[in-house]
């Protein structure tokens, strides 16, 4: 019997709704056919891929399935609440192998770029496990998964999980499954503000209040949890903003000394390009990381009137029309010389057209 189980989620029965209409049945009836199930979602994970881990974990847990969500990165503080059960985990090769090495299915949220998962990838791909990602990002027409769901027009991940879950038969969705749903829309919707806010993400902020999930309380530990490194580094990079056409375009940097400067980690300058977007007539953002000596991340942020993924993509990066990244493999220094001429360029000949 498990044979056939593991037949049905495999290459033979390949799933591809690359941004095309999603036949949720289709996807339930491969879910339901695996027993034991991994779940994970990138390095440094947001809201939404952590949020769409949560309504997947309950689901399947309530149907008795073997379901572990294993993240390369460990868990965020501020989205501690989201895991009151220790349903987290972070990979850890010595570990998790033995069991992932036997799972019948992995599920990757949110992901971008498969290679995003770092470690919990090889090992996948060592094992040979089956793989299903769901996504609101763009992928390529040659994905290295088994099954893809892509939906450009959905504002988060969350909101896929939502419709799965909807079409697996939950006419009411659990409480626990509905905390991680709403956390998915509410941060990837810049609290329902972006413009990818549309009728479903209400929709399913009127069901987790229906539900009991107290709205406030997720916001204030998301959002109103800043630790004072945090603050230091804001203050830091503020003072340091440098603005291009006539300060429609701003951009800064932050190296590893200003981290340490400051005593701040990783996860703390999330959110910082959207707060550079927020000021007064800022159309596009740009913040340029230094992860090491010869690796960044940068991240565009846009209003609305430029789109700014092909700039992404100018750079090996890719996503959103208005919310982008890329990894370059440079020094900061060399970097910030690349992704500044790139985008000055490109915005240069937007402003000309429009």
């Amino acid at each position: 019997m498990k044979k056939d189980k593991k037949k049905l989620s495999g290459n033979t029965n390949r799933l591809n709704y690359n941004n095309i209409p999603i036949n949720w049945n289709l996807v339930d009836d491969i879910i339901s056919s695996c027993e034991k199930i991994v779940l994970t979602t990138h390095e440094n994970p947001d809201g939404d891929g952590l949020g769409a881990e949560v309504g997947m974990f309950y689901h399947l847990r309530q149907n008795g399935k073997d379901v572990r969500i294993i993240n390369y990165s460990p868990l965020p503080e501020e989205y501690y609440f989201l895991n009151k059960h220790d349903i987290f985990e972070t990979y850890k090769k010595n570990i998790h192998d033995e069991w992932l090495r036997t799972v019948d299915i992995a599920i990757i949220f949110d992901v971008g770029d498969y290679s995003r998962t770092r470690s919990v990838k090889t090992a996948l791909d060592n094992f040979t496990i089956t793989t299903m990602n769901i996504d609101h990002h763009p992928h390529p027409p040659k994905h290295p998964f088994t099954h893809n769901l892509v939906d450009l027009s959905a504002a988060a991940t969350g909101c896929m999980i939502y419709d799965y879950l909807k079409a697996a038969g939950n006419s009411s969705i659990c409480k626990d499954s509905m905390l991680g749903i709403y956390t998915a829309v509410m941060t990837d919707t810049g609290c329902f503000k972006y413009s990818n806010t549309d009728q479903k993400c209400h929709e399913i902020a009127i069901e987790s209040i229906q539900n009991g999930i107290e709205t406030n309380i997720i916001y204030q530990n998301i959002y109103e949890n800043n630790s004072r490194a945090r603050m230091r580094l804001m203050g830091e990079f503020l003072s340091n903003l440098h603005y291009e056409f006539n300060g429609e375009f701003a951009w800064f940097s932050l190296s590893q000394k200003m981290l340490k400067k400051a005593n701040a980690a990783k996860s703390d300058v999330e959110g910082f390009t959207d707060m550079v977007r927020s000021i007064s007539g800022v159309e596009v953002s740009v913040m340029i990381f230094e992860n090491d000596s010869n690796n960044c991340r940068v991240n565009f942020r846009s209003k609305g009137k430029y789109k700014i993924n092909d700039i992404a993509e100018a750079i090996g990066g890719g996503g959103h029309a208005f919310a982008s990244g890329a990894m370059i493999n440079c020094s900061l220094r060399d970097t910030i010389e690349l992704v500044v001429t790139k985008t000055k360029t490109a915005l240069k000949r937007k402003m000309e057209i429009i």
